[in-house]
């Protein structure tokens, strides 16, 4: 096939059109598609501004609260703004008098996710999201590399965020940055907030117990074992055979305790769970969570095991979602809380949103004094409400984090 010149200048102008629209095609993708997948899935229910009362908003103020669990590293939009969207950003943060704020790291989740039964192999849905965000490549088919760029996403906050942001490795960094949020407030200035990293389900381990050195190298410092299926660890409260750790679920386990990290058991079957407090000296967590007997849920644990969590000295960290609540109100939120306080005793039970892990809230961040007034309004005392706010949890890390 012979062209003229003139032909020749068609195809190229043809070539050409069809790149650019390529391009924009792809752009429009990256634009547009995290956000409108944020706005659907991170969302709070409509509702007119709580009125808080000043005693609410006084108690409010003088707690430490640190929320165990918010997956706000999975979405790219700027930490450091308030954001439209979403339930956690630094302003909400500060507004909300958040102290410290776990962020985990979702790496793969199945497409028909449920709280009942996901098959191992039924898909990834995050991949999608991992490419339209414009993540790096070697994130596309690795899940280690995932929960890798979410903690380097998290490190260009902290040091971008001039003092506001400090990253928590150890027991030390904890001690500073309680002296340095009571030296601010007597200063009547903002107070830095903390921030550690977390694992959602151990699948960034890729099957090599090695990795949970990788990750503590990458600051991290609490890991769960399971997510929303079963793996290479054990079962999931959510997956089809729902077994107890296998002999590398157990290596794993060893090697966590052995880095000090704190080991989280939100999403892991009952069996998983036994096997663990069997082989345990330390005390485990349930970072996002309700209780069976006040949320009848395949979400959440039976109230038994609960107990047994707790008498080995672990904390269970209430979520603001319905497959824990049931009721996602202050009021039903609180109510899930007392029932936790009441089942265990009040120095094992915190706070765990499931912030930005695609769920939908009554309140955000920056609305957490509703919570505490809520609290108040259930009867629960100020030292009961300290103590489930951050008090337990921040013992807990001082116990229980790497020296430093």
């Amino acid at each position: 096939l012979t062209l003229s010149s003139g032909g020749w200048t068609v195809v190229r102008k043809s070539i050409l059109i069809g790149l650019l629209l390529l391009v924009a095609a792809v752009a429009a993708v990256r634009v547009l598609l995290p956000g409108f997948t944020e706005r659907r899935a991170n969302t709070v229910a409509e509702h007119a501004p709580y009125p808080i009362a000043a005693a609410s908003r006084d108690l409010h103020q003088r707690l430490t609260v640190l929320d165990w669990h918010t997956d706000s590293m999975l979405w790219e939009r700027d930490f450091l703004q308030h954001s439209a969207r979403g339930h956690v950003d630094l302003p909400r943060l500060q507004a909300g008098n958040v102290a410290i704020a776990v962020l985990t790291t979702p790496t793969m989740a199945p497409f028909g996710q449920n709280v009942d039964s996901n098959a191992a192999d039924a898909g990834d849905m995050l991949t999608a999201l991992v490419v339209a965000q414009g993540w790096p490549i070697n994130s596309w088919d690795s899940l280690l590399q995932r929960a890798l760029h979410q903690a380097q996403r998290l490190r260009g906050f902290v040091a971008a965020a001039g003092g506001q942001l400090r990253w928590l490795n150890s027991a030390a960094d904890l001690r500073q940055l309680l002296a340095a949020r009571n030296a601010a407030g007597l200063a009547g200035e903002q107070p830095p907030i903390g921030v550690m990293m977390g694992t959602e389900g151990s699948h960034a381990l890729e099957g090599n117990v090695d990795n949970v050195d990788v990750l503590f190298d990458a600051g991290f410092r609490m890991m769960s074992l399971q997510h929303f299926f079963d793996n290479r660890l054990g079962g999931s409260l959510h997956g089809i055979e729902k077994r107890g750790l296998t002999p590398f679920g157990r290596d794993v386990v060893q090697r966590i305790h052995e880095r000090e990290i704190i080991l989280d058991v939100a999403h892991s079957a009952p069996a998983v769970v036994r096997d663990v407090l069997a082989m345990s000296e330390r005390p485990l967590l349930v970072s996002h969570t309700g209780v069976y007997g006040n949320c009848a849920s395949a979400r959440n644990f039976p109230d038994r095991l609960m107990q047994e969590i707790a008498v080995g000295g672990g904390l269970i960290a209430i979520g603001y979602w319905k497959a824990a609540v049931c009721d996602i109100t202050p009021t039903g939120v609180a109510a899930a809380i007392l029932y936790a306080v009441n089942l265990v005793g009040e120095g094992h039970v915190a706070l765990g949103s499931d912030y930005d892990g695609g769920t939908r809230v009554a309140f955000a961040t920056d609305e957490l004094a509703v919570l505490t007034q809520a609290l108040m309004e259930a009867g629960l005392s100020e030292s009961a409400i300290r103590k489930v706010m951050g008090e337990n949890s921040v013992q807990f890390l001082l116990h229980w984090l790497p020296a430093g």
